[in-house]
């Protein structure tokens, strides 16, 4: 199998990185010319043009930053599907809403392409360490024949139903760990306003049944201020916005959720887009 890689990003390296440790013939791409190579093997081809990136692949991945990237790329102006041989499977690990996903599906189609929605959970240490667990929506067949290249990238594969079902579950996982963060950040603000240690908050906190277990880690770097980049902020607020969008075309009130989206917008304006998302605690801490 011939298998390329699209999309280079904090994600996206890492996780074309742990294919290439395995013995496959891999074949990468970024839009933005990488400055160095990334990989340990000199035989990963990096090619300069999405044309020698797809021709002859038999799978494409692809962890693109928007829709409107993925769109671009792939059947917009750059065409990518057209370019592809017949029977191709594309895999999209982005994080887009489900409707786009079907959409992807559609145009895949249209150019005798294969197409699976497989976002992941984790952010960049679990891209690092091959512990991604992928939400997969798509045909069992295609996910049996990838499925050896997701193992190779996650630690497990979720089949969650058709095409758009596992994009439809990472936006729910997305809308918990977002509103997850601010709860616990508001927390903390308040016990400090009170009295209470800021050590003594972000250590016992955590650690309480009713927080969650991701925020042990996000203490830890609101402890020592470093936001330093897992999971950028401004895509946090982009995949807010996507599910409120999805709850518009859904009929379905999203509440909380979009003022959420907005405390992000608004801390993404403050210059904090490209930190972490757990600065969020930052941007409240701040205002306040």
């Amino acid at each position: 199998m011939k298998i390329t890689f699209i999309g280079l990003g904090i994600m996206g390296s890492r996780m074309a990185q742990n294919l290439s440790k395995n013995n496959i013939d891999l074949t990468v791409y970024n839009r933005t010319p990488i400055k160095e190579n990334i990989f340990e093997r000199n035989d990963i081809i990096i090619a300069t043009s999405l044309q020698s990136a797809v021709k002859d692949a038999d799978i494409v991945f692809s962890m693109l930053s928007t829709p409107e990237a993925i769109k671009e790329v792939f059947f917009g102006k750059a065409n990518t599907l057209s370019l592809m041989k017949e029977n191709t499977i594309w895999v999209d690990c982005s994080t887009v809403n489900p409707s786009f996903s079907l959409t992807c599906s559609i145009e895949a189609k249209l150019n005798n392409i294969r197409f699976l929605d497989a976002p992941v959970a984790g952010s960049k240490p679990q891209a690092e360490n091959a512990e991604l667990v992928f939400f997969i929506g798509g045909a069992k067949k295609i996910i049996k024949e990838v499925e050896p290249y997701f193992n190779m990238m996650g630690k497990k594969v979720l089949q969650i139903g058709a095409i758009g079902k596992g994009t439809s579950f990472k936006m729910l996982v997305n809308i918990m760990l977002a509103q997850s963060m601010l709860i616990f950040s508001e927390a903390v603000l308040l016990g400090e306003k009170l009295g209470i240690s800021n050590d003594f908050l972000l250590d016992l906190l955590p650690n309480l049944v009713v927080s969650a277990p991701f925020t042990k880690f996000k203490a830890e770097t609101i402890k020592n201020n470093n936001y330093d980049v897992q999971f950028p902020l401004e895509l946090m607020h982009k995949d807010l916005h996507l599910a409120t969008l999805t709850a518009y075309e859904q009929n379905q009130p999203l509440f909380l959720a979009n003022l959420t989206k907005e405390l992000y917008a608004q801390a993404k304006k403050n210059g904090m887009g490209r930190l972490d998302f757990s600065a969020i605690h930052k941007y409240l801490e701040e205002a306040h």
